[in-house]
């Protein structure tokens, strides 16, 4: 289980990436299982989806460095948690890479995804003209990305149903490194917030943006 990435984010928060290698058989190998989670995997059938799935979850008792069983469920809001332990998470993945953030203090979010050039196709479904205007995202794929993985990763923290990220969240201009971070104005229920999201491109091609920080 090669973890690639481990950051320690403040003192409370733990971010941690992983590369999948693994087969199915070697990660359902390191998992205790019950029945409702052999019934997703039996759902998931075989492939990347179900390696993403043992992955996270391997990837989460690592972190936690317990022999417990752990219960990672889903609330109604699609927003993962933990059962019997008391631990903020988020899980996200893609292809070859599994990530998951955890905090003792509050709530968390994070998000990678391999860059490729078709995200330009989707630039107006996510962004606004403000946003698109500003020459570090407009046309520039990784720009693009940056935007994207930060305002999955305010989604994940949020964590429930009606937060459009073209609509509710805002990205302020920033200088475009291959680490570094951004601003965002998250229009909330309980009203504006503005949050600090953190973001860095590995050297084969990833994105990804975290956000960690009170509610």
């Amino acid at each position: 289980m090669p973890i690639i990435y481990h950051k320690n984010i403040d003192q409370h928060s733990v971010l941690a990436i992983w590369k999948i290698e693994e087969t199915e058989e070697e990660l359902l190998a390191g998992l205790q299982l019950k029945q409702h989670e052999h019934d997703i995997i039996s759902s998931l059938n075989s492939g990347k989806r179900l390696l993403h799935w043992l992955s996270t979850r391997l990837l989460l008792r690592t972190m936690l460095n317990t022999t417990e069983y752990i219960d990672c469920k889903f609330d109604e809001h699609g927003k993962p948690y933990l059962v019997n332990f008391d631990y903020h998470i988020s899980l996200s993945h893609s292809y070859d890479y599994a990530a998951v953030m955890i905090s003792k203090d509050h709530p968390v979010g994070v998000d990678i995804e391999l860059i490729k050039h078709k995200i330009k196709s989707i630039k107006h479904k996510f962004l606004s003209d403000l946003e698109l205007a500003q020459k570090q995202i407009g046309d520039n794929t990784d720009g693009l990305y940056v935007a994207w993985c930060a305002k999955e990763a305010v989604y994940k923290w949020h964590g429930k149903k009606g937060l459009e990220f073209k609509q509710h969240i805002h990205i302020k201009p920033f200088k475009l490194k291959n680490e570094g971070s951004l601003n965002a104005l998250v229009e909330l229920p309980s009203g504006t917030r503005e949050l600090t999201i953190n973001y860095f491109k590995t050297k084969d091609g990833y994105m990804l943006g975290y956000v960690a920080g009170n509610s």
